[in-house]
């Protein structure tokens, strides 16, 4: 069977008319106007004065605590770290993001550490440690990270206060600000009085008030664009002005913002497909579709329950994303900027309340996979909110391991991904993923008709992800990173040219079988090369019986320069037929051989690694299989695991 995109699905506030949660004659700010619950209760976490929850035998969870504990004690005798001009500015010399965004997400995770330790200590050396972080960020001339700021279009490299820029980073602090001023605000002020006034001023003027007069924010999504940074910032947006809007007069505002950032998120509900997939890939979900749901879950407990977005079926199709994207392991399918082997310690709980949400049963054990007993439930990684969040859900810190489900066969037509393993429920063998798509997807890679192999769930032919981002990697130089090219992914060189970036390069005519015994995915690839390189190159890829087979055949000039690439991870070697190769895999699993026609000649380079985020995936090097593939009509390649039993090829 042939398999199509399914209908489009409805948008979020078409679901809310439709089940009668806004009513037929009102407006979406007056369901809010009836339903909000008071800024002190609008929040799904216990005050730090509820000692049930965060008391010596509160319910809080107790593996967090200790490990937070253990380190914010560190942090108290240690001096704040500085975040200097000369390190911001440095993103419009060099190019380098680290140096700056490093030390204020250090100082950031300090004051998320110092808020749980006073939570459950009530210290005041504790307290005090979380009126540095608070006073710090507050002192900070700016919440925007340098790499955002728009302030360069009027001739300065540093922000400037008069314009506040409202990005990711002024979003994530405003947003910890408001779950500081939740769980401590009310014994920080007391030993400190002011500190809360403050919060409030400085989050008005560089982020409600911003929110409120410019429309003009790429990140809105009203240009048809609709990206990550959408519910992301809407989500934090929505955080503050439920907390910190809490005075009677700003009760309409409160309700306005609130009101805005949901027909902001219902945006992006509308543009998710209805397979719930992310063209940026597994590791982009977890700040984009995971921020939808986080989002829209502090809605429905805002409301009571009125605003329940679970069961818009985009949303709940997302839920099951990132199971399908698993390979084995801590190993993922990774498209564009994402990392085959993310960090483990997500925000799992996430997952974990959304699952349960929607009842998505494979979804569930797949976050709960991740679950140890004894090992802390959630960290201060990924902010303030979510560490709170993940270590006061009890049904997650309650959670028993399970094993993860591995799906057999994903089709997800609107990226025209498909991914299929041997049999479900087991990284044993073989896991083939090939994708289509076009060369404008966020985040995008020049990739299309690229494919991944796995052997025992650990990747072997390879999508290399990209290195530490800089200025470069949003500029109009993109495409000179090697990491983003064609010819670093697993893609042929047609007539000595590369996939070219933009819309229109996209893949043609894409089929796919995964009813029978053989899995089969076909596409045209010629549509995301420059005109003139090929009137087709077709390929085709099947799996059957444990073996993948990569075809491609196709129609250009003969004797063009023609070349076939594939990168891989481990050791390689070229056996001296000339016409295959054996490669050990990272983590033991087992090796596999690649074939391909006699009198193919092949080169075997090899790419040595510095970058911290390609070698904590590959180590110190890839490699790069180049086929030369001119004077042909067609080649074929296969891949199949070596037998234990047999120790040369």
């Amino acid at each position: 069977m042939t398999l199509s995109s399914p209908a489009r699905t409805g948008d979020l506030l078409a679901f809310w008319r439709a089940c009668g949660a806004v009513r037929a004659d009102e407006s979406l700010s007056d369901t809010l106007r009836r339903t909000l619950r008071r800024p002190e209760d609008a929040m799904p976490v216990a005050h730090a004065e509820d000692r049930t929850v965060w008391g010596a035998d509160g319910t809080v969870d107790q593996p967090t605590v200790a490990a937070i504990l253990a380190r914010a004690s560190d942090d108290a005798g240690e001096p704040w770290q500085v975040a200097l001009a000369s390190a911001a500015a440095r993103v419009h010399g060099d190019g380098d993001r680290e140096q700056w965004e490093s030390v204020v997400f250090d100082r950031q995770r300090r004051l998320s550490r110092a808020v749980v330790a006073a939570a459950v200590t009530q210290e005041r050396r504790f307290f005090e440690q979380v009126l540095d972080g608070v006073w710090l960020l507050c002192e900070q001339t700016s919440w925007c990270w340098p790499a955002h700021d728009d302030a360069h279009t009027a001739g300065s490299v540093f922000a400037v206060p008069e314009r506040p820029f409202l990005d990711l980073g002024a979003g994530e602090v405003a947003a910890q600000l408001a779950w500081v001023d939740h769980v401590v605000g009310a014994a920080l002020e007391t030993t400190f009085p002011g500190v809360r006034a403050r919060i409030r001023r400085e989050v008005r003027l560089r982020v409600f008030e911003p929110f409120r007069a410019r429309r003009d924010w790429h990140w809105i999504g009203l240009d048809g664009d609709v990206h990550n940074w959408n519910p992301w910032i809407h989500g934090n947006v929505i955080v503050s002005a439920l907390r910190l809007l809490d005075s009677p007069e700003q009760q309409e505002e409160r309700i306005e913002i609130v009101a805005s950032a949901l027909h902001g998120i219902d945006r992006y509900v509308s543009a998710l497909p209805p397979d719930g997939a992310i063209d940026e890939g597994y590791g982009y979900w977890w700040n984009g579709a995971c921020r939808a749901l986080e989002a829209l879950e502090l809605v429905s407990y805002a409301t009571g329950g009125c605003l329940d977005a679970a069961r818009i079926p985009a949303l709940s199709a997302t839920v099951a994303f990132p199971h399908r994207s698993h390979l084995g392991g801590d190993w993922y399918l990774n498209l564009a900027d994402g990392q085959a082997k993310p960090p483990s310690d997500q925000p799992w709980h996430a997952l974990h309340r959304s699952a349960r949400a929607v009842g998505d049963e494979d979804a569930l054990a797949h976050a709960a996979s991740y679950r140890r007993e004894g090992v802390p439930a959630a960290t201060e990684t990924f902010g303030l909110g979510r560490l709170l969040r993940g270590m006061t859900d009890t049904d997650w810190t309650r959670a028993a391991t399970t094993t993860a489900p591995l799906v057999r066969r994903v089709w997800l037509p609107s990226t025209e991904v498909l991914l299929a393993r041997g049999r479900g429920g087991s990284t044993a063998g073989l896991t083939v993923a090939v994708k289509g798509g076009h060369n404008d997807e966020h985040h995008n890679h020049n990739d299309v008709g690229s494919f991944v192999i796995a052997s025992d769930g650990v990747p072997v032919v390879v999508d290399v992800g990209r290195p530490t981002y800089t200025r470069q990697t949003f500029g109009p130089d993109r495409y000179d990173i090697w990491t983003m090219q064609s010819a670093w992914h697993n893609t042929p060189v047609i007539g000595g040219r590369q996939q070219n970036p933009g819309p229109a390069y996209r893949a043609r005519d894409v089929t796919v079988d995964i009813d029978g015994a053989t899995v089969e995915w076909s596409a045209d690839l010629a549509g995301a090369y420059p005109d003139g390189s090929a009137s087709s190159w077709r390929r085709h890829v099947s799996f059957v019986d444990g073996r993948v087979r990569v075809a491609d055949d196709w129609r250009s000039d003969v004797g063009a320069a023609h070349r076939w690439h594939l990168v891989l991870a481990g050791s390689v070697d070229v056996d001296d037929s000339g016409a295959r190769a054996r490669v050990v895999p990272l983590e033991g699993a087992a090796s596999v051989v690649v074939r391909w026609p006699v009198g193919v000649r092949s080169t075997l380079s090899r790419r040595d690694l510095e970058d911290p985020l390609l070698t904590d995936v590959w180590g110190t090097s890839l490699y790069r299989l180049e086929l030369d593939i001119s004077h042909r009509r067609d080649v074929v390649v296969t891949f199949e695991t070596l037998p234990a039993t047999i120790e040369e090829l």
